[in-house]
């Protein structure tokens, strides 16, 4: 499947991209750094962030998780924008 985005998908998928590797690191460094508050309030700020922007993206382009993270609309549309994987 190739289907061409416009480039809004593109920068909004590459966001969530970029703010989810935060989220990676920041685990990471929180499981040897447990007590760094200023780094619990990064991650709290950015899983925020992480949320909103799927959020937005699933407004503008469908669903984006599985296993209930991610509401289908009707009818069931996880087929109809690309993977992420798929662009």
């Amino acid at each position: 499947m190739d289907k061409q985005m416009p480039k809004e998908f593109y920068e909004l998928l590459e966001n969530i991209q970029a703010i989810d590797f935060v989220l990676v690191e920041l685990t990471l460094y929180l499981d040897t750094h447990p007590n760094d508050y200023i780094a619990i309030q990064q991650f709290n700020e950015c899983a925020k962030q992480s949320k909103l922007l799927k959020k937005q993206y699933e407004k503008s382009y469908g669903p984006l998780r599985q296993y209930g993270e991610s509401y289908s609309g009707y009818p069931w549309n996880w087929g109809d924008a690309p993977w992420p994987w798929q662009v």
